[in-house]
């Protein structure tokens, strides 16, 4: 199996025999949770998907590639409990039928708690032509009825809503060892918190950022406990400050291609 950046990382923080506790955290279609339960075969993932036919995607993924260890739920996990109105995401790019992540659709992977901004500006091929009541819990609450103690590893991708599910976190963000997660540096979805918002979160909470891989609209991050990624050996604690370093230097250059070019369009308009 060819490893992403991250999932490099992930198999330098755990071993692949450990049983781990994943969360996939706005699961869309599930292949994340089958994906990390390959590299740790071990473990135990619990996927979160709110929109009925991705859940049903997922579940059917879940019997697809015998995915034992994998429970999903439908609910969306936010900062409290309740219903909220769910903005639905849809489309395909020009010319471009089938996603090259085996999914069986573009446009439902853009789907938030917040009204689309210039997310439809970025990707002008994406469609918000529905909403939908969804079922919210904290991330807090889960732990609590499900008597899960601790997380290994938490995958994000809720557009927008990642705030908010920290937030729902309260307390159980202490017993989290690492958390993936995409960030903006524009409102993509409307009043939604950027990347500043999510870094004053995380270094307030005592975690360190292991990867940042964004631009000069958005990108990824990975966290990590302070207390667990200073437990590692110094062999290994070396090896990731190498690649913290290297992609962090190759996001200042993204994002100074990103915002010169940004500049130019702005200029020749006018």
């Amino acid at each position: 199996m060819n490893l992403s950046l991250h999932e490099k990382v992930l198999v330098q923080l755990f071993n692949k025999k450990e049983d781990l506790t994943i969360f996939d955290i706005g699961a869309c279609e599930g292949l994340s949770s089958v994906r990390y339960l390959s590299i740790f075969p071990k473990s135990y993932a619990y996927a979160f998907e709110p929109i009925p036919n991705n859940f049903k995607t997922v579940q059917n993924n879940i019997i697809k590639f015998n995915a034992k260890n994998l429970k999903a739920f439908q609910l969306g996990l936010s900062s409290k409990k309740g219903e909220a109105t769910f903005y639905v995401s849809s489309g395909n790019p020009e010319g471009k039928t089938i996603p090259s992540d085996n999914s069986t659709s573009f446009g439902n992977k853009s789907s938030s708690l917040f009204k689309p901004g210039k997310t439809k500006e970025v990707h002008t091929w994406l469609k918000f032509n529905e909403e939908i009541t969804i079922q919210t819990e904290t991330l807090a609450n889960f732990c609590k009825d499900h008597k899960i103690d601790a997380i290994d590893f938490i995958h994000m991708d809720v557009q927008g809503a990642e705030l908010m599910v920290l937030q729902g976190a309260k307390n159980m963000i202490q017993h989290i060892n690492a958390i993936w997660l995409e960030v903006e540096k524009i409102e993509l979805y409307e009043n939604q918190a950027l990347k500043g918002d999510i870094e004053n979160f995380f270094i307030d909470k005592d975690f360190v950022c292991l990867l940042n891989k964004v631009n000069h609209i958005a990108g990824d991050q990975l966290w990590v406990k302070k207390s667990f990624f200073e437990a590692l050996d110094e062999k290994t604690k070396k090896k990731l400050t190498k690649i913290k370093n290297k992609t962090e230097l190759k996001s200042k250059i993204s994002s100074f291609i990103g915002n010169t070019k940004t500049s130019l369009k702005k200029v020749f308009k006018s």
